[in-house]
């Protein structure tokens, strides 16, 4: 993990809260708690005064339990990961598209899930942002290094990245350029722009799908057909949605 980000814990028992904590500054040391609380208002107020970007919540708490508190913040942007000893709240708890329901005690396995999960969404929703609100990558150029050099493109031309062996074949609107670069490299490099990785072989440019069906294929703008994993389904209409908002994409069978 390259970024930063932050957290909330919320959760009634002392003693949960220390353990989540130590299990995240083990595997996450660059997600910073922000705040712990262990009692319904106060943890309420400051939901509402600051941006959390992973809210960790328990469900069974005196007064208020998780999903009443959660029902009084509508417009949250938090990615939620619930944390309970309660299975039966798993239904009420998928209404709020969280990012994980993690039963106590947890396995390092599954936290580790839910945390990447949540971290990817974050990263997903920022990008989003960025793109709607900057336009900063209208003349952006990126150098692709290939057995002649390197060519210098602007970023909004790329419409895909895709694997070949361990190079990458860079597909522009006019050309295609054969790199040395793995596809994590340039994942790296387009991060804050508009692309998203809907494959292990592929990294698109939100801006030039023509296409969406959900039948789990996506069309770019040179009519190339792109599998979407199962997987970044979800994440992927979450982001496509809110990009379609200002480039009016199409989708087929939402």
């Amino acid at each position: 993990m390259n970024k930063h980000y932050n957290c909330i814990i919320i959760d009634d028992e002392p003693k949960a809260i220390a353990l989540l904590a130590d299990s995240l500054h083990e595997f996450y040391p660059n997600l910073k708690v922000e705040d712990t609380y262990t009692s319904w208002l106060p943890a309420l107020t400051a939901l509402r005064d600051k941006h959390f970007d992973i809210l960790f919540m328990d469900i069974s708490m005196p007064g208020k339990n998780g999903i009443d508190i959660l029902r009084l913040l509508p417009n949250i942007e938090s990615e939620i990961i619930f944390v309970t000893a309660h299975s039966e709240f798993a239904l009420d708890a998928i209404k709020f598209e969280t990012s994980g329901y993690l039963l106590k005690p947890f396995e390092d396995p599954e936290f580790v899930s839910a945390v990447d999960r949540a971290i990817e969404r974050c990263r997903i929703k920022k990008a989003a942002k960025q793109n709607s609100h900057t336009g900063h990558a209208i003349n952006a150029k990126m150098g692709i290094p290939n057995n002649k050099g390197i060519d210098y493109v602007n970023i909004n031309d790329i419409l895909y990245f895709e694997t070949i062996n361990k190079y990458t074949d860079v597909v522009l609107k006019d050309q295609k350029i054969l790199s040395s670069y793995n596809l994590g490299k340039f994942k790296d490099l387009v991060e804050g722009f508009s692309f998203y990785q809907v494959h292990r072989s592929y990294i698109i440019n939100l801006n030039c799908v023509k296409r969406f069906e959900t039948s789990g294929v996506i069309t770019m703008a040179d009519n190339k057909e792109i599998p979407i994993s199962r997987s970044l389904k979800d994440e992927f209409l979450h982001l496509f949605a809110t990009v379609t908002k200002t480039s009016g994409l199409k989708r087929d069978g939402i």
